[in-house]
């Protein structure tokens, strides 16, 4: 069953069309990933999805409801983060949790097993007398959530949430979003973190305001049509550009201190690449990264060709 649903959204700011004819559907009690470099639109979607901000074109329907003419009803089924931390630094843990269950109307016995439910899921109660603003990173991002929980949200929409915080955080997040999802709530994250994607159940990947690839990580991998392979070279810089004027090969890119190889098999072998210079490869299985980089790569040559 489908809890959000896009039909051609669009978005367009004069020139720029920020999102472009995007039709999606995420499935209740599923994580959905949205990913892609600055730019892409993730931030744009994830406003149109939640009603913050109007479509130039299409709709969207989310838990039942189509946003842009029941945006009342929307708002009471979903919770919104955005990437910026926007709770009060001057108020403690308790005194922000307090707050926005006053806004929410979350009263009495209600408010209290809530916000101690959401304290020990967190592991946030001993700090509940610290200020917001001396809170690290990873502690301003669970107390967000934490504040966006209380109304009981069946949808959750989280707009790159672990941006700029350390890994074991980002772990502890991923690990609540896990544990939610598991009791029945349904989450849309936006990301650039590829290697966080692979937590998602389905993915999405978007470039240049559309939605170029869509499925599960494990089908997205095996989807790639190019073979990866790991490779090494003796002199990178006269390596590199002789096998991508090749034809067969869709790019040679960096991947921490070694290079990925995409070679279309059809073409081209990765033996007769030899031939022309040095290197050393082994076949690999593809990360969503590469996969990301490799369909990247197919778009801007389609439009190239344009």
């Amino acid at each position: 069953m489908n809890i959000v649903t896009a039909q051609g959204l669009t978005r367009r700011f004069g020139t720029l069309t920020a999102v472009s004819h995007l039709d999606l559907e995420v499935q209740q009690g599923e994580i959905f990933a949205l990913v892609g470099p600055d730019g892409a639109g993730k931030t744009t979607t994830m406003r149109l999805l939640c009603g913050l901000m109007n479509p130039t074109e299409g709709k969207a329907i989310v838990a039942g409801h189509d946003v842009s003419k029941e945006l009342d009803q929307v708002k009471d089924q979903i919770g919104y983060m955005a990437q910026r931390f926007g709770l009060y630094g001057d108020l403690t843990v308790n005194e922000n949790m307090a707050f926005y269950s006053d806004l929410f109307g979350v009263i009495g016995r209600e408010r209290e097993e809530l916000s101690g439910r959401l304290m020990q899921m967190t592991r946030m109660e001993p700090f509940g007398k610290r200020q917001a603003a001396k809170l690290s990173g990873g502690m301003k991002q669970k107390l967000a959530l934490m504040c966006t929980l209380l109304h009981k949200p069946r949808v959750l929409f989280l707009d790159e949430p672990t941006n700029g915080v350390d890994p074991v955080s980002r772990r502890d997040f991923w690990a609540i979003l896990y544990q939610l999802v598991s009791e029945g709530l349904t989450v849309l994250v936006s990301t650039a973190y590829l290697d966080e994607a692979e937590r998602a159940n389905r993915v999405g990947m978007m470039h240049k305001g559309r939605l170029i690839r869509c499925d599960t990580p494990a089908a997205l991998k095996e989807s790639l049509e190019e073979t990866c392979y790991r490779v090494h070279f003796a002199h990178a810089e006269e390596a590199r550009p002789l096998l991508e004027s090749q034809p067969g090969v869709l790019g040679v890119y960096h991947a921490g201190v070694e290079y990925h190889l995409f070679v279309d098999e059809r073409v081209t072998k990765v033996e007769d690449l030899l031939k022309l210079t040095p290197f050393t490869y082994q076949r690999i299985v593809p990360s969503l990264e590469d996969v990301f980089i490799a369909l990247e790569r197919k778009e801007e040559v389609a439009h190239a060709a344009a």
